[in-house]
Order: C-alpha cells, then sequence, then structure tokens
C-alpha cells in the first residue's frame, strides 16, 4: 500500500517529538487537558504561520481540510475554536520559548545551520548585532500592552549571531520599556563582537564588557565630549576619513569610562554624511570596524524577514500569553523553514520558499 506523505508533516517531522514531549513534562501544560494535547495546539499555531492564517476560524477549518486525516500530524481531530482560544490564553508560552532554543542548539549542533551565515571576514571574534523591533497594537484589544495615549505595542529585543543570522537572546517586553535596560540582561562570550546603535550607549555597561573582555562597535552621539590623544594612519582610498584614540572628557563619561576608546569617521556615500564609529576595539583596522558596524543590517533584515513572512503583526489571541506564543511558534517556523532551505536544492529564495509552502501546507 502506498502511503503519502504531507509536506506539512515533513516539516512537522524535524521537530523531535520524544523533545517535545520532555518540555511539555517540565512545564505541566497538559495538566488538566480534557484530550487536548499541547502537541495539537503547537501544530495549529505552526499551521497558522504557514498557511498565512488570520483568525483562529481559519486554522481550524484550515486543519480540518488538510489531506487525508490528521493521524499522520499526529493529531487526532482538528481542534474547535473555543479550546485553541483557551489554551493560547493559559498554557504557558514557555513551552514554545523552551522548544525554540532546543531546536536551535540541536540545528547548531550539526555545525550545517552556519553555512547560511557566509564568512565575511578573516578574524575569528563571534559578531552578534543587538536591536530591537516594535509590534503596535490595538490598545482598545491590548490594554495590558499600553504604549502612548491611543496605541498599544511590544518589542522584540533580539541579540543576532552573525554565524549563522539567528537569535542568541530573545527577549520580549512592554514597547514602553527602554531598550539600554534589556542590555544588561545579556550574557556575551569573551573575545565576542557586539554591534549596537547609539540608543544602546551605556558607559557603566561598555567598561563591565571591557573589562570581560568584549569589544562593542556603536555610533558616538554627537554631543558627546573628547579630547584626542593619537591620530592613526587612514587607509588611501577607503571611505575612512579620520581614525583617533580618544578619551571621554564629559563630567559624567569620563568617570564612567575612563579608558581609551577608538573613533572612526566614515562617509556614507549613499547617504551623503559622515558617521561617526566608537570602540573599544584597538588593534583592527579602521576599515574592517566600518564593516563591522555595516554589517549590523543582518538584524534588521531579521526582523523584516520575520514581519513580512511570518504571523506576527495580526494576533488571533488579545491576552498576554496568547501575543508571546505566537511570536515564539513564529521563531519556531522561522528556524524550521531556514533548516529546510539549506537542505533544499530549488535554489529558492527564503521568502518565495515560504509562499511555496503556503500553497501547499
Amino acid at each position: 500500500m502506498l502511503k503519502v506523505s504531507s509536506l506539512f508533516s515533513q516539516i512537522l517531522a524535524e521537530i523531535p517529538r520524544t523533545d517535545f514531549e520532555k518540555l511539555v513534562a517540565k512545564h505541566g501544560t497538559q495538566r488538566h487537558a480534557k484530550g487536548f494535547r499541547s502537541w495539537t495546539q503547537f501544530v495549529a499555531m505552526l499551521f497558522c504561520h504557514l498557511a498565512r492564517a488570520d483568525s483562529l476560524r481559519e486554522i481550524c477549518h484550515g486543519l480540518s481540510c488538510c489531506n487525508g486525516k490528521l493521524v499522520h500530524l499526529g493529531v487526532l481531530k482538528s481542534p474547535n475554536k473555543s479550546t485553541l482560544s483557551y489554551a493560547n490564553e493559559h498554557r504557558s508560552s514557555e513551552l514554545f520559548r523552551d522548544l525554540f532554543w532546543s531546536l536551535l542548539g540541536s540545528f547548531r549542533a550539526t555545525g550545517k545551520l552556519g553555512v547560511l551565515g557566509k564568512r565575511k571576514f578573516r578574524f575569528k571574534n563571534k559578531l552578534l548585532s543587538f536591536d530591537s523591533t516594535t509590534i503596535t497594537l490595538c490598545l482598545s484589544l491590548f490594554p495590558w500592552a499600553d504604549f502612548r495615549r491611543h496605541k498599544g505595542g511590544v518589542k522584540v529585543h533580539v541579540l543576532l549571531d552573525h554565524g549563522d543570522y539567528m537569535p542568541s537572546f530573545v527577549h520580549i517586553t512592554e514597547a514602553r520599556m527602554h531598550d539600554s535596560k534589556v542590555t544588561h540582561l545579556l550574557s556575551l562570550p569573551e573575545g565576542s563582537i557586539i554591534v549596537l546603535d547609539r540608543a544602546y550607549i551605556d558607559f557603566d555597561l561598555f567598561r563591565k564588557w571591557n573589562e570581560e573582555k568584549v569589544f562593542f562597535v556603536t555610533r558616538m552621539k554627537k554631543n558627546a565630549s573628547y579630547d584626542v590623544t593619537e591620530q592613526l594612519r587612514v587607509p588611501q582610498n577607503s571611505h575612512v576619513l579620520k581614525d583617533e584614540i580618544i578619551h571621554l572628557s564629559g563630567v559624567n563619561t569620563w568617570e564612567k569610562y575612563p579608558l581609551p576608546l577608538r573613533r572612526i569617521v566614515v562617509w556614507d556615500d549613499k547617504n551623503k554624511t559622515e558617521i561617526v564609529l566608537l570602540t573599544n576595539h584597538l588593534r583592527f583596522g579602521s576599515t574592517t570596524i566600518s564593516s563591522i558596524y555595516k554589517e549590523r543590517w543582518q538584524i534588521e533584515v531579521f526582523f523584516k524577514t520575520l514581519k513580512q513572512n511570518l504571523k506576527v503583526k495580526t494576533f488571533i489571541g488579545v491576552s498576554e500569553n496568547a501575543l508571546r506564543i505566537q511570536i515564539w511558534t513564529a521563531l519556531i517556523a522561522l528556524l524550521v523553514i531556514k533548516w529546510l532551505h539549506y537542505l533544499s536544492k530549488a535554489g529558492w529564495s527564503f521568502s518565495n520558499m515560504v509562499r511555496q509552502l503556503a500553497d501547499f501546507v
């Protein structure tokens, strides 16, 4: 007898069921479940992202229309709208958070996921970028996420590993939380290089990172006071205009960071403006530092990919827990699709692959 495996079941096969059930037992998400398993909830949420479903009705009806019986997905029957809604509101989102990190660790252990991050630099230091993206919410539907007078929102803070362009840290907060507060939660490996925008400048934290032998590259604020102690040679035929060793001279800043820093001025030919970089790395060439900061654009690409290809701008639940579940399952979907993108020999772009999956799921 010929057995046919649907594309959706092949995608779900990349999720180890034994690891999933261990996490279910750890978080106790099936306590008082009354027959509605956490795996069914996960299948429904993954279907939401892959099929780009806009509502609970579309998810439940879409699953019931899948080819053949749902048993090939590990599901006995399509969930009811009210059951799925209740599970998303009350079952801990930490199950899906831990599932994401477990899957990411497994894929990274193969050494194949890193192939997607094309090596652009000769140095062996781990390169990381940190930034956040704001997801705007309707305040009348999400009153717990009040941000402005008529708007609500949440922020997704991400530390991106440029080895495979996947996160090493994710933190979801209300949009009103200042970005710089989250940087204190980071644990960075010795010798790593972290790239940040100037909104994250915190010289107390920079001094701590320097003591831990962590390098940072950021943009310098226009009103920063400093004294130039040494002028370094600028490479010919490059966009670097200045390369200086400086000491901060501001009333508060020099006490927080009394160590030498490097100020590099780069000409941005596209926007016809100067970009002033600040770093504690005193050995790399100025063009390398400039290229490192330019590589920060990859985290913007990551956010763009997440928002344009997966359901993280419209939500099927209005509680904070339901929103977190949808964001974490979106990250899981992104990870699995990226893994399949690596395994695929079709040569499609990531966005084209997402569209193809939406047509066949």
